[in-house]
């Protein structure tokens, strides 16, 4: 048993050494044997990559890696089944980890949303809205929304500070928000305003997920970064 751990220990370590830092860790993967994946960045370059040996497995990361390409506009990186990147260049650290998440848990026919960046808001009858604008060089997003409602400027203040949260983004006005790096990540978006929505219900998921990687990273001997 001892050597068992010793030898997974080993080969955590020669894991990030090689693929760099564990931005997170889905401690169970529903659609394939529940198996554990990681996501890890490099040099600008995500790793997907899991422990586990399961016949049929790199088929399953190869699917993860197309998710995350379909649902969070990420790049391919050519010649490797489980890489990606950013066109950007940037690490966008936070929408990253809900983006693994979503790429593992649910389905894996799950299809990226399109047209206009709007959902419902869960608190009033408000549909909310980013608009992106290219301004001075830089898209900044004008947080919105349509519809009647006694609480429609703090929904909109409040959403606004869900993706500042959320989403690492800069808040340049009351409304608007925008990338660090300053280009346009619609993809992201869309993920992410269905979090900004619900900060209060989002924490509560936050923690209880770390708390399932704490006691899968504890398992196999290390503990996230």
């Amino acid at each position: 048993m001892a050597e068992t751990r010793l030898s997974e220990r080993g080969r955590i370590l020669r894991a990030i050494k090689q693929y760099g830092q564990c931005i997170e860790l889905v401690p169970l993967d529903p659609n394939f044997d529940d198996i554990s994946v990681g996501l890890y960045f490099k040099d600008g370059v995500g790793t997907i990559w899991t422990f586990a040996q399961n016949p049929g497995v790199k088929n399953r990361v190869e699917r993860i890696r197309d998710q995350l390409v379909a649902l969070g506009g990420l790049l391919p990186v050519d010649g490797a089944y489980n890489q990606i990147s950013f066109s950007c260049g940037e690490l966008h650290r936070r929408p990253l980890r809900f983006l693994i998440m979503l790429a593992v848990e649910k389905s894996p026919d799950l299809k990226p949303s399109e047209g206009d960046i709007e959902i419902k808001d869960l608190k009033s009858d408000l549909i909310l809205r980013a608009d992106p604008a290219n301004i001075n060089g830089r898209w900044i997003y004008a947080i919105g929304a349509s519809g009647e409602a006694k609480t429609k400027p703090m929904r909109i203040i409040a959403v606004t500070s869900g993706f500042v949260r959320y989403g690492e983004m800069e808040k340049l006005d009351k409304n608007q928000v925008a990338f660090t790096c300053g280009q346009r990540h619609d993809e992201l978006m869309r993920l992410i305003i269905s979090y900004a929505r619900n900060v209060s219900g989002v924490q509560d998921m936050l923690e209880a997920n770390a708390l399932r990687g704490q006691m899968t990273t504890g398992t196999l001997g290390f503990s996230q970064t």
